[in-house]
């Protein structure tokens, strides 16, 4: 269905940011639009972003890219196997002086945080992120922290077979909103990409095109977005529909729903509607689900594609 005209609850220049961020990271990352368009519904329904895919296709350029769009502070983490909690969050330090504990922030205390490679790192350090996650806060020898507003987590991986990684807890992917993979690019785009890019790095000349009160405030308005009662029992029986599946044993949660919701609100409101339509919540089932979903062990030894299942859940589930 073809975009609304946008309404009145949607400022005048939502679209227009939308679009001046969106240029901006299709001139780092060329021949995938869909994969900046799932960012940028993530960022708007301030969640948390997984990029998942092999090496050198494009994940931490993503983030950067969107990252360096927006004039917010950024901090990139890489994980590795010797990464340490307190590495992430950060430390008490004593000071001799004042005889006292003086918190020094890791990273994590930033607007936009680059976890790189997260899955490189053990259980422990992965866990770190757990409720700055879901609760926006740090907790350190029994004192809460906040974390900045607008706050997301960008975290890239490789695929769990790839050497050196630690596959990401049930607990941990849930609290990603949407997991994307990059694929590789069209052969059109790669031509474009080693003609424009082999003299100097496009990142570098990225500058900020958004500022920090412009996109707190575009957030605010997703927050707006209307969804009626007949379309959250939709997304309800949906995700019911995915714990009922035979080849699912581990299906979407609560938490799932509500940031299915919450997606699907960012979604509509970049396509320039104040109102959310069962359209958008299709469009964004299949990130919003596609890491979350555990199939049974039948269905992986059928090698049984997650996203076809989600896709069929999709297709079976009238709204009623």
């Amino acid at each position: 269905m073809s975009a609304q005209p946008t309404l009145p609850s949607l400022d005048a220049n939502f679209r227009s940011n939308c679009e001046r961020v969106f240029d901006a990271v299709q001139s780092v990352i060329t021949g995938n639009p869909e994969a900046i368009t799932n960012a940028m519904v993530v960022l708007l329904a301030q969640g948390h972003l997984l990029v998942e895919d092999v090496p050198g296709v494009g994940k931490t350029m993503l983030a950067k890219s969107l990252a360096r769009s927006l004039d917010c502070t950024v901090h990139r983490i890489q994980f590795t196997p010797d990464l340490l909690p307190s590495d992430v969050t950060g430390v008490s330090v004593y000071s001799p002086q004042t005889h006292e504990f003086t918190f020094h922030p890791g990273p994590i205390f930033a607007n936009i945080v680059i976890a790189d490679e997260i899955n490189r790192a053990n259980a422990k350090t992965q866990s770190a992120l757990l409720e700055c996650m879901e609760e926006q806060q740090v907790t350190v020898d029994s004192v809460t922290h906040r974390l900045q507003r607008p706050f997301m987590v960008v975290a890239t991986q490789n695929p769990i077979d790839s050497e050196g990684t630690f596959a990401l807890p049930e607990a941990q992917r849930d609290r990603f909103m949407g997991r994307i993979s990059m694929g590789y690019p069209q052969r059109e785009a790669e031509v474009s990409m080693l003609t424009t890019h082999h003299r100097d790095e496009p990142l570098e000349s990225l500058t900020p095109v958004l500022q920090q009160a412009e996109l707190q405030k575009m957030i605010e308005q997703v927050k707006l977005v209307t969804v009626t009662e007949r379309l959250g029992a939709y997304v309800v029986d949906l995700g019911r529909a995915t714990r009922e599946h035979p080849q699912v044993s581990l299906g979407a949660s609560p938490r799932a729903l509500l940031q299915w919701v919450r997606a699907a609100k960012s979604y509509a409101a970049i396509h320039g509607r104040d109102h959310v339509l069962p359209e958008d919540v299709r469009a964004v089932a299949v990130m919003v689900l596609g890491h979350r979903l555990i199939l049974t062990r039948r269905a992986l030894a059928d090698a049984v594609d997650v996203e076809d299942v989600v896709r069929e859940i999709i297709s079976g589930t009238p709204i009623s």
